[in-house]
């Protein structure tokens, strides 16, 4: 049986945080799938126009991908998302997988970061290993990406379980609830004046680079200094925490089980 794992990300046109990331991962998977042909694929179509016209590097969205493992014969397929949450980029992944449930004997999606109780029981525990001693007056700022989609629950749960963890740590998103605004309240609310920025993203690709650290006068470190916050950036994507990598390569192989009827 020709077996394959298929990583999908939503991808960086940033070279530098995309090898610390994105191919750390994936490499973790590759090294864990004995016997599967690896390949991978980027969810973001406007990522795959950039990378191909401005470094003539070729990528393949996920139904391009999945349509070469048909037709080159492959009978198993893992998919595995380095997705965080399960938001639009998932569900829309998900909706075109069960399009090729009858093109493969076996085909199965693994879960993203952030899906049961347990994800964010040890994705917090993953976090602390990237927090350092802070100061009584200093706290942690994770950025979200943030979504319209129902799953926009996760920040604000993430949060609560950092602050159960007695975590002097915040989380808000770029595009969703909650947002700096409502961060900086609970902030001020604290007594906190010196911030570190953080991505809770798997890259620290544009967002971070400009919406998080920039000087614009709607970055988040700017709006920070400006309510009266002093400010520290850490440009480090998710993907370089290596119990996060851990973890996507753990959801992969709880496809394997699941296939092989012993699934949680």
């Amino acid at each position: 049986m020709k077996k394959a794992v298929l990583v999908v990300s939503f991808g960086t046109s940033y070279k530098e945080t995309r090898e610390k990331t994105i191919e750390v991962c994936e490499r973790k998977i590759k090294e864990a799938f004995e016997g599967y042909d690896f390949f991978r694929a980027f969810t973001s179509n406007m990522i795959i126009r950039k990378l191909k016209n401005r470094d003539n590097i070729h990528i393949e969205n996920p139904i391009e991908a999945l349509d070469r493992l048909h037709k080159e014969g492959y009978e198993e397929v893992i998919v595995q998302t380095l997705h965080i949450i399960c938001g639009e980029e998932y569900t829309k992944l998900k909706e075109q997988i069960s399009e090729y449930s009858n093109k493969f004997e076996k085909i199965t999606l693994g879960r993203p970061l952030l899906s049961q109780i347990d994800d964010y029981k040890e994705t917090v525990e993953a976090l602390k290993s990237q927090i350092p001693k802070l100061e009584d007056n200093e706290a942690i700022v994770f950025m979200g990406h943030g979504t319209e989609h129902e799953a926009h629950s996760a920040y604000p749960a993430l949060d609560y379980m950092l602050k159960q963890e007695n975590l002097k740590a915040y989380v808000g998103t770029v595009e969703g609830y909650p947002e700096i605004e409502e961060v900086i309240v609970n902030l001020k609310k604290d007594k906190i004046s010196k911030v570190r920025l953080m991505p809770f993203m798997l890259v620290a690709g544009d967002h971070a680079i400009n919406d998080m650290a920039g000087d614009d006068d709607d970055s988040w470190n700017t709006i920070l200094n400006k309510s009266g916050f002093e400010t520290k950036i850490h440009l480090k994507g998710l993907g370089e925490n290596e119990s996060i990598q851990n973890k996507f390569v753990k959801h992969a192989l709880d496809c394997v089980e699941a296939l092989n009827g012993g699934g949680n």
